[in-house]
């Protein structure tokens, strides 16, 4: 049954980021054409962005060393998105030369997770960044950045939200056209996602250049989402299935499943484009290859 909620926008775009953020975790490396057929499938359901894969180097995600490999794997379609992330210019090279013309860079909001992430400074991956930045726009390329550790981190403990403010407006600023914000260990609560949002917005940065990505670590990934639709966002990160964690930060458990996102969406009145049955579908296709069962609680529910 569709009952909608004042205050809420009438379509959602998610960004799906089950092929990169949700497989980057496995440790079993998941075979390119199994890759390649997942990305289709999910354009199949109806998903029109799909995070492909990530241009890091190999010993750091092992995981996504078949980049090139799988980007010839996968037939493109028109109507389809293909961001990737790039961490250097290095990976911007890859990019280009892949004929990628979206791409996402991933900062973030504390020392400690920059160090074990990037290997920097918060200052030294801004610097990193900008000659990235400068060069893919100047290739006429798209550029999301993300901020990682926006509502807490597991080694520093809550992240203030002007901390957060500084990097994401800084990040901005070196030409991004959307900011994607990370809550990576699932701490935040709703009253923190509303309040970061508004931060945001009266240092310029409008919930219109904003996205969500929330891991469901505490089961607040879906009142977050709502909260942050509430607030004016209308872009929200998801993984098929909920895979997905983060190979620097332990405690993050998987991101909000797309099926829940898309349950709760449908129910809204809220229109993604997305079929749920075909999704959740191929959801259990892929937890059939990973050898479990999804953790998602849709895809359960759909399978019974």
């Amino acid at each position: 049954m569709r009952v909608p909620l004042d205050g809420l926008p009438e379509r959602v775009t998610i960004y799906e980021v089950g092929p990169r953020d949700g497989l980057q975790n496995e440790k079993a490396i998941v075979p390119v054409a199994d890759k390649a057929e997942f990305v289709a499938r999910l354009a199949g359901a109806g998903l029109r962005t799909i995070e492909t894969t990530s241009f890091v180097h190999p010993r750091w995600v092992p995981q996504l060393a078949d980049a090139e490999e799988l980007l010839g794997a996968v037939t493109r379609d028109p109507a389809v998105r293909y961001p990737v992330l790039v961490p250097n210019e290095r990976g911007l090279d890859r990019a280009l030369a892949n004929g990628i013309t979206e791409i996402a860079i991933f900062g973030s909001a504390t020392e400690t997770f920059a160090r074990r992430n990037l290997n920097r400074t918060v200052e030294g991956s801004l610097a990193m960044f900008a000659p990235v930045v400068d060069r893919a726009r100047a290739e006429g390329l798209w550029v999301r950045g993300y901020v990682s550790m926006v509502c807490g981190d597991p080694w520093e403990g809550d992240v203030p939200i002007e901390q957060v403010v500084s990097v994401a407006t800084r990040m901005m600023d070196l030409g991004c056209s959307e900011l994607s914000l990370g809550d990576t260990i699932g701490v935040g609560t709703p009253g923190q996602v509303t309040a970061l949002i508004e931060a945001l917005a009266a240092a310029g940065v409008g919930a219109d250049r904003l996205a969500v990505h929330f891991h469901d670590t505490y089961g607040q990934a879906l009142a977050n989402t709502l909260a942050a639709l509430r607030a004016g966002v209308t872009v929200v990160d998801a993984s098929a299935g909920g895979l997905g964690g983060c190979p620097y930060a332990e405690s993050a458990t998987g991101n909000l499943p797309t099926e829940d996102l898309v349950w709760m969406l449908d129910g809204l009145g809220v229109e993604t484009g997305v079929d749920l049955r075909r999704l959740a579908e191929t959801s259990r296709w892929m937890a059939a290859r990973l050898g479990r069962p999804s953790p998602s609680r849709v895809v359960q529910a759909l399978a019974e």
